[in-house]
């Protein structure tokens, strides 16, 4: 699933093309997740921003179009129809079209009045944006020890931190030191987490994303932080720091990569 670099890549493309459009008509599946498309044809379009993982896509009329890639959303500029897997569409005053393809259409479409997401519980609970300067480490110590779960679980859940899906908690954890299965965290461990989230994904940013397999830019392109990746998907292989052998389980439904040495359980 896209994580925070890949959503903040495809705003990135997105935005100057769309800033000051107009959508003049739109179409779309009748997967009730896409059917609120056509609801914006007429609107002047005055932001495209992002929360967490989240494209949030303003109107002048003070609307919002809120847009998850899901698993397999793959959102860019055409001219026509593209597809059996196009789930939704829009043609601007320019006559392009933005079109959003999703193959398991795990994606959604939500068109909300500005700021109220009570429909998106998810997004209205979402935790700081990790680049935020508020967000200091004792404020992440506390929304990380404010509960018994697991380490990298707590991350997952986006209420800590937003935008820190699977890859980047792994590579996180990793650089950090820190076992992503423990429950409990020291606050000089959430410092150096904190400090580790931010670095893992500016690179993912610079990298232009991470593609595994379905994730593109804007312009079709994958991204390169996958050549990056210390830890993450490389059970069975060598630790970059200390040379073990990386380890995998499943934990609380999601797969984990961490090296033992490195990275003790206490």
């Amino acid at each position: 699933m896209p994580e925070l670099p890949e959503v903040e890549t495809v705003r990135r493309g997105l935005e100057p093309g769309l800033i000051g459009r107009v959508i003049v008509e739109a179409r779309c599946t009748q997967n009730p997740k896409f059917t609120s498309a056509p609801d914006v044809i007429g609107a002047a379009i005055e932001t495209v921003g992002r929360r967490g993982k989240y494209l949030i896509i303003g109107f002048e009329d003070d609307r919002e179009m809120i847009v998850h890639l899901g698993m397999t959303g793959v959102l860019n500029f055409g001219e026509g129809p593209s597809g059996p897997h196009e789930r939704a569409a829009w043609r601007l005053d320019d006559d392009r079209w933005l079109i959003f393809t999703d193959v398991r259409q795990f994606g959604r479409v939500a068109v909300v009045d500005g700021g109220e997401y009570s429909s998106l519980p998810t997004l209205q609970a979402l935790g700081p944006e990790p680049f935020d300067e508020s967000l200091d480490a004792h404020v992440f110590w506390q929304a990380l020890s404010g509960s018994k779960q697991r380490i990298k679980t707590r991350l997952l859940s986006q209420r800590p931190i937003a935008g820190v899906g699977n890859i980047y908690a792994d590579e996180a954890c990793w650089l950090a030191r820190i076992n992503p299965a423990s429950r409990r965290i020291t606050k000089a461990q959430a410092a150096d987490l904190l400090e580790a989230i931010r670095s893992v994904l500016a690179a993912g940013l610079t990298n232009g994303g991470t593609t595994l397999r379905d994730y593109r830019t804007v312009t079709g392109e994958q991204g390169a932080n996958q050549h990056e990746l210390k830890c993450y998907g490389r059970a069975g292989q060598e630790c970059p720091r200390c040379g073990a052998e990386l380890v995998s389980k499943v934990y609380d439904g999601r797969t984990t990569t961490w090296c033992r040495d490195c990275q003790p359980s206490h």
